[in-house]
């Protein structure tokens, strides 16, 4: 197992931002490092603002524009001098100040500083001051918050002795660690030809995948280097670099078939690398294209298999190093994308030489929707070649540098994120659990299954996001409520910023959640916990409750025992000791919600020990005993309607909450599937006009078997493409009666009770007990 460095943040806190979201989980189950890694929590504020507190979001340094910071961070950080914005909060906005992976710079203000040579809260240094290390001494991973950053490639795929594929545990544990979207790149091509060199002008390093200057191959299955994306914040850049095909020294054919296999179904962009130019002997050496249908297998679609294939296939890219022909056609100057494609052009004919030259032909055409070619010089003389990682850009030709920059340009602005068919996007983590499903199947004699390796995702990811978003919402509510909370809506306050961002982590991590059944285990999970977190509010109320009780009427208590009210006078002097007690009792801080309910209980309990030194007081007129007893009655009957009314406001208050939440749930899943379907047009609309140039080129030429099938592609395309409803709403679904629900009809019965039996038996009921029962009952 390699040494890691690890930077390790807290879980985020509530926050209205949606995209702020990481799973930030601890690392030592998934790391063994050799040396000692910083597993220290770094600080974050979490402060939740309440309606009306002043708010700051810095323009210039947010990744996320929902991400804020209370006044005390803004004004202890550098962002005072930035280009901010300023608003008054309408409560629940959780403070950003900490959570580095939404900050673009400046994530911390000096009270949250990790350390105090760091007062701004920068970022850590870069990893390019491990430059001097060597890289058998560097760490090989380092993450920070929900970015992972690789200081070099491992191996993702490996070949054992037995001539079986594995995927290596300790690129899937890095893997796992990203949350991100995934931008994934695979490399492919003849050994020797330059494919790692590419793959580090990408990476923007010199040295990483191994280059070699032998005739000897150097890359053994598929290599992978994660690094942040250098234009689209918050992914990923996956890069894997392949075994290089047609090694004599392997022998095995269907080897590389499946190394091709593979890097076609990981990737989003698929690059073949190969010297010279594009003629029929570097066409032929591509024979794996067409042997794709063979290896990779589809279930029933109205599409034919290879319209299914293009779908879900990645965009394709030839690098033809080493060009030394003029790009020109006709005596016309042409791209390298012109170039590509008239030499993909059909040949006439129908013999069976013509049919082999066109297979890989056709076979590129119907596979991959999108192509590209770049072509580039040789990068310097064969002497400089021989130590290429050694090698500045200053040492190479200029034209090449230019040339290669042209390729990493277009790569690192357009390569998509990675997805599966309907645009359903991939996380690193999905991504590790897709390579495992299909090599998986490859180790066992099957073919690699598209609807499958769906399946398996959806059956892997679900359940593991709703057990994981609980413990978020568990943890995150446990650290973020100090019980007893004064009120139901201080409560209510942090229930809603943390539902809200579980609600996000769990879109995120979830994967195809067909008709909701997972999110439903979400909502009815949360409901439980939410629960159980009222009950224990009003548990930890009665708690503190009782014990101020004791203490502020403990004189009260003693001259009882003592039998000091039993005398004339004793009435008036028990009263004024109550009314005092109670006066002070209200007066103290912190008792939570069932205050009032609590001494209502005590109350009572003493009411009736107050009619007993009443009816003994001499004092007192047989007149003046009635109406004492008749106010004490109205009071207790006040008292009661107060209270029944008060603990449905608490009840209301629980009910709205998770009726808010659910509307959260709803909202977000209406987004996500609203850019599934985005995503799912632009993938039929990619597709569509592949065809439809194809159509085009196809009707100047004689195959009228091929153009028929465009047709049909072409319509059962459209078709398809007008049935995906970017605004279809979500349907609201018939679920069993929540706990709230029952609350509701249990507090009506309260209020029913209370209505008939009216206030006299106060003794018989017990008003406080009741009150505090129906609302513990009721959340069971």
């Amino acid at each position: 197992m390699s040494n890691l460095h690890v930077t390790e943040t807290s879980p985020p806190p509530p926050s209205s931002s949606s995209s702020a979201e990481s799973d930030k989980k601890p690392l030592t189950s998934l790391f063994e490092a050799s040396g000692k890694a910083d597993m220290s929590a770094q600080p974050r504020c979490g402060r939740v603002s309440k309606t009306g507190d002043t708010i700051y979001s810095c323009r210039d340094c947010v990744l996320d524009p929902t991400c804020v910071l209370c006044q005390d961070c803004f004004q202890n950080s550098t962002h005072s001098s930035h280009n901010f914005k300023k608003r008054v909060s309408n409560g629940g906005t959780a403070c950003n100040c900490g959570e580095v992976d939404v900050w673009r710079s400046a994530p911390y203000c000096s009270k949250h500083a990790p350390t105090a040579s760091d007062p701004t809260g920068r970022e850590p240094p870069s990893t390019s001051s491990w430059q001097e290390v060597p890289l058998h001494q560097q760490p090989k991973a380092s993450i920070t918050g929900a970015t992972v950053t690789m200081n070099e490639p491992i191996c993702l795929i490996d070949t054992g002795r037995d001539g079986r594929m594995s995927v290596q545990q300790e690129a899937l544990q890095i893997l796992e660690q990203i949350q991100q979207p995934v931008v994934v790149v695979a490399v492919v091509g003849l050994y020797r030809t330059g494919k790692s060199y590419l793959m580090n002008r990408l990476a923007g390093k010199q040295r990483g995948f191994a280059l070699g200057s032998t005739i000897e191959s150097k890359t053994k299955g598929i290599w992978m280097w994660c690094v942040p994306h250098p234009f689209k914040d918050g992914h990923t850049l996956v890069l894997l670099d392949t075994e290089g095909l047609g090694d004599v020294e392997k022998g095995d054919e269907k080897h590389d078939t499946w190394i091709f296999c593979l890097a076609v179904l990981l990737s989003s962009t698929l690059v073949y690398n190969s010297l010279g130019t594009i003629d029929n002997s570097a066409l032929e050496k591509l024979q794996f294209v067409t042997e794709l249908t063979e290896h990779i297998r589809v279930k029933s679609s109205d599409h034919r298999k290879n319209t299914e294939l293009m779908l879900v296939f990645p965009s394709f890219v030839w690098t033809v190093r080493d060009f030394t022909l003029e790009l020109q056609l006709n005596s016309k100057p042409i791209t390298a994308d012109e170039y590509l494609e008239n030499s993909l052009k059909l040949k006439p004919g129908s013999s069976p030489d013509v049919a082999r030259r066109n297979l890989v032909r056709q076979s590129l055409k119907e596979f991959f929707a999108v192509r590209r070619c770049f072509v580039m010089d040789r990068p310097a003389s064969a002497a400089k070649m021989k130590r290429m990682e050694q090698l500045t850009d200053a040492d190479l030709e200029p034209s090449f540098v230019e040339q290669a920059q042209q390729f990493c340009s277009y790569i690192h602005q357009q390569a998509p994120v990675k997805t599966m068919r309907g645009g359903r996007g991939l996380t690193g983590r999905m991504l590790g659990s897709l390579a495992e499903t299909y090599v998986e199947a490859i180790r066992s004699g099957k073919v690699p299954c598209l609807e499958s390796a769906v399946e398996s995702l959806a059956k892997i990811h679900n359940s593991r996001a709703v057990a994981e978003t609980l413990d978020f919402y568990r943890t995150e509510m446990t650290q973020k409520v100090q019980f007893p909370t004064e009120t139901q809506e201080a409560l209510s306050t942090v229930h809603s910023a943390v539902a809200k961002q579980a609600a996000s982590k769990f879109m995120k991590a979830s994967f195809n959640d067909q008709d909701e059944k997972h999110l439903l285990q979400l909502k009815e999970g949360i409901e439980k916990e939410y629960g159980e977190l009222c009950k224990r509010n009003v548990k930890e109320s009665r708690k503190v409750c009782w014990s101020v009780i004791r203490r502020v009427f403990a004189s009260l208590e003693h001259e009882l025992s003592k039998g000091s009210y039993m005398r004339p006078g004793g009435y008036n002097d028990f009263r004024s000791a109550l009314d005092h007690g109670a006066q002070v009792y209200r007066s103290e801080k912190g008792k939570g919600i069932m205050s009032e309910d609590i001494l209502s209980e005590y109350l009572e309990e003493k009411n009736v020990v107050g009619k007993s030194i009443r009816a003994a007081d001499q004092t007192l007129s047989e007149s003046q005993k009635k109406m004492e007893e008749e106010r004490i009655k109205r009071e207790e009957a006040e008292q009661r309607r107060k209270l029944l009314e008060e603990q449905n406001q608490i009840q209301q208050q629980a009910m709205r909450d998770l009726e808010e939440s659910n509307a959260e749930n709803l909202r977000q899943l209406a987004l996500k599937l609203e850019r599934e379907n985005e995503n799912a047009k632009l993938e039929l609309d990619r597709v569509l006009s592949a065809k439809l140039k194809e159509q085009e080129e196809q009707l100047e030429g004689s195959h009228k078997k091929r153009i028929e099938e465009l047709k049909d592609d072409i319509k059962k395309l459209k078709e398809e493409r007008d049935s995906v409803d970017v605004d279809k709403p979500v349907p609201e679904k018939k679920k069993k009666k929540p706990w709230w629900k029952k609350v509701a009809d249990g507090l009506q019965n309260v209020g029913m009770i209370a209505a008939v039996v009216g206030p006299g038996p106060v003794k018989v009921l017990g008003l406080g007990a009741v009150a505090t029962g129906a609302i513990i009952n009721m959340f069971d």
